[in-house]
């Protein structure tokens, strides 16, 4: 049976990926260093994973690692493998933050993302799939984004951080023709599994739109605050193309795939989006229609590091991964009512 290393797998996108991988036939290992998940329940697992493991009846390795620790993970990776492939999603996250506390994340990100290539190929294991960020684009210079578009203008360090792993993977593959890696761009992922056991839970105040508004909704937060309504858009709020994290993670497994095949070689880059922008607001009124609430929110002044408008071209996706988005905000928005309403505390609940 096929075995897979995630990093980070006891996150948001990660433990949606993870239960995508259970359920298409592949062995899992996690680490992960518990910065943003919850660990409570049985056998010493993030509550994350455990409900995977409910909803697919299947079992998750999982060990406690952060990736700067490089004798712990040399020794994770040399008697947990091998390993096929690695999804490497971990990594700090948050635009915001990064601006206010940059050396943390290129250590973090950086360093690393550097360990863990390095660990990768000691071990024989040279297929990696990165999570990027539509953020290494920086402000469009056109619309939709498709691959081709300039990348490194990154607007805060988050992206930097992503852009300069992105560069580091291709002189790597350049170096050494047996690597290969993929980097899945993706734009703006929100919603839940259909279950409602699994989804979104940030630690502390949500950076990201969603989760906000959802623990408005739900009582946990008095109002959503929008960055900023002056931006050149249909009502000056800023506009996303917003993916289901289910859709998202359909596409992991699709590149876990195409890295395997013969026919793949190298480096590639690959959008993944629905192709749409939504506005703030517009995302607002659509969760107001699902959870039958209404949103309190007050504008305040932008967030450094923002800007106005991003979507994405996601065609070659659709040729080479044969992926393509299939929900709809309207699913979106359900799917994170019901796993917020079900779990108002999120998995400390």
């Amino acid at each position: 049976m096929t075995r897979i290393l995630v990093t980070g797998g006891a996150g948001y996108v990660g433990s949606h990926t993870v239960l995508v991988l259970l359920q298409e036939g592949y062995e899992v290992m996690v680490i992960d260093n518990m910065v943003n998940a919850v660990l409570e329940g049985s056998g010493g697992k993030p509550e994350s994973l455990n409900r995977v493991e409910k909803i697919t009846g299947k079992t998750v390795d999982f060990e406690i690692i952060d990736l700067m620790d490089l004798e712990a993970l040399r020794r994770v990776v040399k008697t947990k493998g091998p390993f096929e492939s690695c999804i490497h999603f971990a990594a700090l996250k948050s635009v915001g933050e990064s601006c206010q506390q940059p050396l943390r994340y290129y250590r973090n990100n950086g360093t690393g993302s550097i360990n863990l290539l390095e660990v990768l190929g000691e071990n024989n294991c040279k297929s990696i799939i990165f999570s990027s960020s539509a953020t290494v684009y920086g402000d469009p210079q056109y619309l939709p984004l498709d691959e081709k578009h300039p990348t490194g203008s990154c607007t805060n360090p988050y992206g930097k951080t992503k852009f300069i792993m992105e560069e580091i993977m291709r002189d790597v593959c350049t170096a050494d023709p047996e690597w290969k890696a993929i980097m899945l761009r993706y734009f703006n992922p929100v919603g839940a599994h259909a279950s409602g056991l699994i989804g979104e839970d940030p630690l502390g105040i949500p950076n990201n739109l969603m989760p906000f508004i959802a623990q408005v909704a739900v009582g946990r937060r008095k109002a959503l605050q929008v960055f900023g309504n002056d931006y050149d858009t249909p009502d000056g709020t800023g506009v996303r193309d917003y993916i289901h994290v289910m859709d998202l993670a359909v596409g992991h497994v699709a590149a876990v795939r195409r890295a395997k095949e013969d026919s793949f070689k190298g480096w590639k880059a690959f959008n993944l989006g629905t192709g749409k922008g939504n506005s703030v607001l517009q995302m607002v009124a659509a969760f107001e229609a699902a959870a039958g609430n209404k949103i309190a929110y007050d504008i305040v002044p932008r967030r450094s590091g923002d800007i106005a408008t991003s979507y994405a071209d996601c065609s070659l996706a659709a040729t080479e991964l044969k992926w393509t988005a299939k929900k709809t905000i309207a699913d979106m928005c359900a799917d994170t009512w019901r796993w917020q309403s079900g779990n108002p505390k999120g998995f400390a609940a």
